[in-house]
Protein backbone atom coordinates (compact mmCIF):
# COMPACT_ATOMS: atom_id res chain seq x y z
CA UNK A 1 0.00 0.00 0.00
CA UNK A 2 1.13 3.62 -0.64
CA UNK A 3 2.26 5.97 1.85
CA UNK A 4 0.05 8.47 0.44
CA UNK A 5 -3.03 5.32 0.92
CA UNK A 6 -2.16 4.89 4.69
CA UNK A 7 -2.38 8.49 5.05
CA UNK A 8 -5.92 8.61 3.43
CA UNK A 9 -7.27 5.45 5.69
CA UNK A 10 -5.70 6.76 8.82
CA UNK A 11 -7.23 9.84 8.16
CA UNK A 12 -11.10 8.51 7.64
CA UNK A 13 -9.84 6.20 11.03
CA UNK A 14 -9.01 9.78 12.67
CA UNK A 15 -12.45 11.06 11.71
CA UNK A 16 -15.04 8.03 12.30
CA UNK A 17 -13.00 7.77 15.91
CA UNK A 18 -13.39 4.24 15.60
CA UNK A 19 -11.10 1.94 18.15
CA UNK A 20 -10.51 -1.03 15.70
CA UNK A 21 -7.82 -0.06 13.03
CA UNK A 22 -8.18 -1.39 9.94
CA UNK A 23 -6.76 -0.02 6.24
CA UNK A 24 -7.15 -1.09 2.98
CA UNK A 25 -5.47 -4.40 3.01
CA UNK A 26 -8.65 -5.40 4.68
CA UNK A 27 -10.61 -5.35 1.67
CA UNK A 28 -10.08 -7.49 -0.61
CA UNK A 29 -11.76 -7.64 -4.53
CA UNK A 30 -11.97 -10.72 -6.19
CA UNK A 31 -13.05 -11.00 -10.27
CA UNK A 32 -15.89 -13.75 -10.85
CA UNK A 33 -18.48 -14.38 -13.39
CA UNK A 34 -19.20 -10.92 -14.61
CA UNK A 35 -19.14 -9.49 -10.74
CA UNK A 36 -16.80 -7.72 -8.04
CA UNK A 37 -16.83 -9.79 -4.84
CA UNK A 38 -16.01 -7.01 -2.54
CA UNK A 39 -14.99 -8.39 1.40
CA UNK A 40 -14.26 -6.85 4.56
CA UNK A 41 -12.16 -9.71 6.15
CA UNK A 42 -13.92 -13.01 5.67
CA UNK A 43 -17.36 -10.45 5.37
CA UNK A 44 -19.18 -10.00 2.34
CA UNK A 45 -19.55 -6.45 1.76
CA UNK A 46 -21.00 -6.29 -1.52
CA UNK A 47 -21.00 -7.26 -5.05
CA UNK A 48 -20.34 -5.33 -7.59
CA UNK A 49 -22.66 -6.61 -10.89
CA UNK A 50 -21.27 -5.16 -14.60
CA UNK A 51 -22.32 -8.53 -16.82
CA UNK A 52 -25.70 -9.65 -16.67
CA UNK A 53 -27.90 -9.77 -19.52
CA UNK A 54 -31.12 -8.78 -17.23
CA UNK A 55 -29.65 -5.64 -15.87
CA UNK A 56 -29.22 -2.65 -18.04
CA UNK A 57 -26.32 -1.14 -15.78
CA UNK A 58 -23.66 -2.01 -13.41
CA UNK A 59 -25.80 -2.18 -10.11
CA UNK A 60 -23.90 -2.64 -6.47
CA UNK A 61 -26.17 -5.67 -5.06
CA UNK A 62 -26.33 -6.49 -1.78
CA UNK A 63 -24.74 -3.53 0.19
CA UNK A 64 -24.15 -5.07 3.54
CA UNK A 65 -23.89 -2.64 6.45
CA UNK A 66 -22.60 -2.97 10.37
CA UNK A 67 -23.58 -6.06 12.29
CA UNK A 68 -23.72 -8.01 8.81
CA UNK A 69 -27.43 -6.13 8.03
CA UNK A 70 -28.70 -5.91 4.26
CA UNK A 71 -29.12 -2.02 3.63
CA UNK A 72 -30.62 -1.90 0.45
CA UNK A 73 -33.70 -3.99 -1.26
CA UNK A 74 -33.94 -7.37 -3.04
CA UNK A 75 -35.98 -6.71 -5.73
CA UNK A 76 -35.29 -6.65 -8.55
CA UNK A 77 -32.12 -9.00 -7.98
CA UNK A 78 -33.94 -11.50 -6.18
CA UNK A 79 -37.40 -12.64 -5.31
CA UNK A 80 -38.89 -9.76 -2.47
CA UNK A 81 -38.35 -10.06 1.16
CA UNK A 82 -41.57 -9.63 3.38
CA UNK A 83 -42.44 -5.90 3.51
CA UNK A 84 -40.91 -5.20 0.09
CA UNK A 85 -42.88 -3.74 -2.60
CA UNK A 86 -42.03 -4.90 -6.55
CA UNK A 87 -42.23 -1.35 -7.80
CA UNK A 88 -40.02 0.51 -10.19
CA UNK A 89 -37.82 -2.63 -11.55
CA UNK A 90 -34.77 0.43 -12.37
CA UNK A 91 -34.25 0.78 -8.98
CA UNK A 92 -31.51 -2.03 -8.38
CA UNK A 93 -30.37 -1.64 -5.40
CA UNK A 94 -27.16 1.08 -5.78
CA UNK A 95 -26.56 2.54 -9.34
CA UNK A 96 -25.75 5.78 -11.68
CA UNK A 97 -27.20 6.48 -13.98
CA UNK A 98 -29.73 9.32 -16.16
CA UNK A 99 -33.53 9.55 -17.51
CA UNK A 100 -31.88 11.68 -19.84
CA UNK A 101 -28.94 11.81 -22.10
CA UNK A 102 -29.53 13.56 -25.50
CA UNK A 103 -33.14 12.25 -25.39
CA UNK A 104 -32.30 8.80 -24.49
CA UNK A 105 -33.76 7.42 -21.10
CA UNK A 106 -30.79 5.54 -19.16
CA UNK A 107 -32.78 5.58 -16.04
CA UNK A 108 -35.81 3.59 -16.61
CA UNK A 109 -35.46 -0.41 -18.48
CA UNK A 110 -37.37 -2.04 -20.90
CA UNK A 111 -37.53 -1.54 -25.26
CA UNK A 112 -36.00 1.13 -26.77
CA UNK A 113 -34.42 2.48 -23.04
CA UNK A 114 -30.68 3.20 -22.66
CA UNK A 115 -28.11 0.65 -21.41
CA UNK A 116 -24.62 1.48 -19.68
CA UNK A 117 -22.25 -1.65 -20.60
CA UNK A 118 -19.19 -2.45 -19.15
CA UNK A 119 -15.91 -2.48 -21.12
CA UNK A 120 -13.13 -2.96 -19.19
CA UNK A 121 -11.60 -2.41 -15.98
CA UNK A 122 -8.82 -0.08 -16.50
CA UNK A 123 -7.37 -0.73 -12.75
CA UNK A 124 -8.39 -2.74 -9.62
CA UNK A 125 -5.82 -2.49 -7.00
CA UNK A 126 -6.24 -2.92 -2.98
CA UNK A 127 -9.81 -1.51 -2.24
CA UNK A 128 -10.48 0.03 -5.54
CA UNK A 129 -11.07 -0.33 -9.09
CA UNK A 130 -11.46 1.53 -12.49
CA UNK A 131 -13.65 1.07 -15.05
CA UNK A 132 -14.71 1.84 -18.28
CA UNK A 133 -18.26 1.61 -19.85
CA UNK A 134 -20.54 2.38 -22.27
CA UNK A 135 -23.50 4.07 -22.90
CA UNK A 136 -25.70 2.78 -25.48
CA UNK A 137 -29.04 3.40 -27.13
CA UNK A 138 -31.96 1.09 -27.62
CA UNK A 139 -30.33 0.10 -30.85
CA UNK A 140 -26.70 0.08 -29.76
CA UNK A 141 -25.43 3.14 -30.78
CA UNK A 142 -23.18 4.63 -28.70
CA UNK A 143 -24.24 7.80 -27.30
CA UNK A 144 -21.12 8.39 -24.56
CA UNK A 145 -18.87 6.96 -22.45
CA UNK A 146 -17.76 6.90 -18.48
CA UNK A 147 -15.11 6.22 -16.23
CA UNK A 148 -16.23 5.33 -12.84
CA UNK A 149 -13.41 4.77 -9.75
CA UNK A 150 -14.52 2.69 -6.53
CA UNK A 151 -13.01 2.90 -3.50
CA UNK A 152 -14.30 0.72 -0.32
CA UNK A 153 -13.74 0.81 3.25
CA UNK A 154 -14.52 -0.34 6.66
CA UNK A 155 -14.21 0.72 9.82
CA UNK A 156 -14.47 -2.46 12.61
CA UNK A 157 -18.36 -3.24 13.75
CA UNK A 158 -19.54 0.64 13.46
CA UNK A 159 -19.49 1.59 9.72
CA UNK A 160 -18.70 0.65 6.24
CA UNK A 161 -18.63 3.07 3.56
CA UNK A 162 -18.49 3.72 -0.69
CA UNK A 163 -16.30 6.85 -2.34
CA UNK A 164 -17.48 6.86 -6.09
CA UNK A 165 -16.40 9.20 -8.23
CA UNK A 166 -17.92 9.38 -12.06
CA UNK A 167 -16.76 10.93 -14.70
CA UNK A 168 -18.92 11.17 -18.07
CA UNK A 169 -17.21 12.08 -21.66
CA UNK A 170 -18.80 13.04 -24.92
CA UNK A 171 -16.47 10.79 -26.94
CA UNK A 172 -19.14 10.16 -29.25
CA UNK A 173 -21.25 13.81 -30.35
CA UNK A 174 -21.79 16.85 -28.24
CA UNK A 175 -23.74 15.49 -24.96
CA UNK A 176 -26.79 17.37 -23.26
CA UNK A 177 -27.28 15.73 -19.86
CA UNK A 178 -31.19 16.62 -19.49
CA UNK A 179 -33.73 18.25 -17.29
CA UNK A 180 -35.24 15.89 -15.34
CA UNK A 181 -35.80 14.41 -12.07
CA UNK A 182 -35.09 10.96 -12.90
CA UNK A 183 -31.75 10.53 -11.77
CA UNK A 184 -28.93 10.03 -10.88
CA UNK A 185 -26.45 8.67 -8.22
CA UNK A 186 -29.06 6.36 -6.41
CA UNK A 187 -29.99 3.95 -4.30
CA UNK A 188 -33.00 1.84 -3.07
CA UNK A 189 -32.82 1.27 0.33
CA UNK A 190 -34.11 -1.91 2.52
CA UNK A 191 -37.74 -1.36 3.48
CA UNK A 192 -37.64 -0.75 6.88
CA UNK A 193 -36.29 2.35 5.63
CA UNK A 194 -39.13 3.93 4.45
CA UNK A 195 -40.79 6.59 5.65
CA UNK A 196 -44.29 4.41 4.56
CA UNK A 197 -45.17 1.12 4.53
CA UNK A 198 -45.85 -1.89 6.44
CA UNK A 199 -42.59 -2.40 7.66
CA UNK A 200 -41.13 1.33 7.45
CA UNK A 201 -39.85 2.67 10.20
CA UNK A 202 -37.73 5.23 8.98
CA UNK A 203 -36.58 8.42 9.35
CA UNK A 204 -34.38 11.06 7.50
CA UNK A 205 -32.98 14.74 7.78
CA UNK A 206 -30.44 16.79 5.49
CA UNK A 207 -27.69 19.23 6.30
CA UNK A 208 -30.17 22.70 6.19
CA UNK A 209 -32.38 20.48 9.07
CA UNK A 210 -35.37 19.39 6.46
CA UNK A 211 -37.17 16.14 7.61
CA UNK A 212 -39.09 13.58 6.31
CA UNK A 213 -40.79 13.87 2.82
CA UNK A 214 -39.73 17.83 2.52
CA UNK A 215 -36.35 17.13 1.81
CA UNK A 216 -37.58 15.60 -1.67
CA UNK A 217 -36.56 18.48 -4.47
CA UNK A 218 -34.48 20.06 -1.80
CA UNK A 219 -30.60 21.68 -2.07
CA UNK A 220 -28.40 19.89 0.06
CA UNK A 221 -24.90 18.60 1.04
CA UNK A 222 -26.18 15.34 2.78
CA UNK A 223 -28.92 13.78 2.99
CA UNK A 224 -29.03 10.54 6.22
CA UNK A 225 -32.07 8.21 6.59
CA UNK A 226 -32.22 5.92 9.44
CA UNK A 227 -33.94 3.26 11.06
CA UNK A 228 -34.08 0.67 13.50
CA UNK A 229 -33.03 -3.03 13.57
CA UNK A 230 -32.96 -5.16 16.94
CA UNK A 231 -32.82 -2.07 18.85
CA UNK A 232 -30.07 -0.33 16.94
CA UNK A 233 -30.14 2.23 14.61
CA UNK A 234 -28.47 2.29 11.26
CA UNK A 235 -27.83 4.71 8.95
CA UNK A 236 -27.07 5.42 5.15
CA UNK A 237 -25.67 8.98 4.92
CA UNK A 238 -24.95 10.06 1.23
CA UNK A 239 -22.69 13.07 0.43
CA UNK A 240 -22.49 15.58 -2.41
CA UNK A 241 -18.91 16.69 -2.73
CA UNK A 242 -18.57 20.41 -2.85
CA UNK A 243 -16.39 20.12 -6.22
CA UNK A 244 -19.32 18.71 -8.06
CA UNK A 245 -20.88 21.08 -10.82
CA UNK A 246 -24.05 22.59 -8.70
CA UNK A 247 -23.37 21.39 -5.75
CA UNK A 248 -25.13 21.24 -3.05
CA UNK A 249 -27.24 18.63 -5.12
CA UNK A 250 -30.87 18.76 -5.13
CA UNK A 251 -32.06 15.23 -3.97
CA UNK A 252 -34.62 12.68 -5.88
CA UNK A 253 -35.38 11.64 -2.29
CA UNK A 254 -38.91 9.81 -1.76
CA UNK A 255 -40.77 8.68 1.23
CA UNK A 256 -40.80 4.65 -0.11
CA UNK A 257 -36.96 3.76 -0.18
CA UNK A 258 -35.66 5.78 -3.28
CA UNK A 259 -32.58 8.14 -2.59
CA UNK A 260 -30.89 9.80 -5.39
CA UNK A 261 -28.67 12.91 -6.08
CA UNK A 262 -29.51 14.75 -8.66
CA UNK A 263 -28.02 17.70 -10.36
CA UNK A 264 -30.04 18.26 -13.39
CA UNK A 265 -33.68 18.58 -12.84
CA UNK A 266 -34.34 21.84 -11.73
CA UNK A 267 -37.92 21.73 -13.60
CA UNK A 268 -38.96 19.26 -11.55
CA UNK A 269 -37.63 20.27 -8.33
CA UNK A 270 -38.25 23.99 -8.56
CA UNK A 271 -40.96 24.47 -11.20
CA UNK A 272 -38.07 25.93 -13.82
CA UNK A 273 -38.93 26.16 -17.08
CA UNK A 274 -38.19 22.95 -18.95
CA UNK A 275 -34.39 22.56 -20.14
CA UNK A 276 -33.33 24.99 -17.42
CA UNK A 277 -31.19 21.75 -15.57
CA UNK A 278 -29.22 20.87 -18.97
CA UNK A 279 -25.77 20.16 -18.81
CA UNK A 280 -24.42 20.49 -22.14
CA UNK A 281 -20.94 19.14 -22.99
CA UNK A 282 -19.01 19.47 -26.32
CA UNK A 283 -17.62 16.60 -28.33
CA UNK A 284 -14.14 16.23 -26.02
CA UNK A 285 -15.75 17.42 -23.02
CA UNK A 286 -16.05 16.16 -20.26
CA UNK A 287 -17.51 16.44 -16.10
CA UNK A 288 -16.77 14.71 -12.80
CA UNK A 289 -19.42 14.11 -10.03
CA UNK A 290 -17.82 12.41 -6.91
CA UNK A 291 -20.00 11.11 -3.57
CA UNK A 292 -20.38 9.15 -0.76
CA UNK A 293 -21.93 6.37 0.84
CA UNK A 294 -21.15 6.20 4.73
CA UNK A 295 -23.19 3.04 6.41
CA UNK A 296 -22.84 3.63 10.22
CA UNK A 297 -24.59 2.88 13.68
CA UNK A 298 -26.44 5.47 15.02
CA UNK A 299 -29.03 8.37 13.79
CA UNK A 300 -27.19 11.52 11.71
CA UNK A 301 -26.80 13.61 15.08
CA UNK A 302 -25.53 10.75 17.66
CA UNK A 303 -22.75 9.93 14.75
CA UNK A 304 -22.31 13.78 13.87
CA UNK A 305 -22.56 13.13 10.50
CA UNK A 306 -22.24 16.72 9.50
CA UNK A 307 -18.79 16.90 10.68
CA UNK A 308 -17.88 13.75 8.97
CA UNK A 309 -19.32 14.66 5.71
CA UNK A 310 -16.48 18.06 6.36
CA UNK A 311 -13.99 15.37 6.74
CA UNK A 312 -14.67 13.22 3.86
CA UNK A 313 -14.63 16.40 1.89
CA UNK A 314 -11.24 17.60 2.88
CA UNK A 315 -10.26 13.79 2.06
CA UNK A 316 -11.69 13.38 -1.30
CA UNK A 317 -10.41 16.36 -2.79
Amino acid sequence: MSLKSLRKNFAYLLFFNFTVILNASDISIVRENGKLIVKAGDDLFTQYIYKDEKRSKPVLYPVIGPLETPLTRKYPLEEKSEGEESDHPHHASLWYTHGDVNGIDFWAVGENKGKIIHQEFLEMKGNSFTSSNFWKDGEGKTICQDQRTLRFHEFGQNGRAIDIEITLMATVEDLVLGDTKEGSMGIRMAPEFRLRGKVARGSCLNSEGAVGKSIWGKRASWVSYWAKFDEQNLAISIFDHPSNPRHPTWWHARDYGLVAANPFGQHDFEGKPKGTGDMKLNLGEKVTFKYGFLFHLGDPLDSNVAQKYLEWSKENI
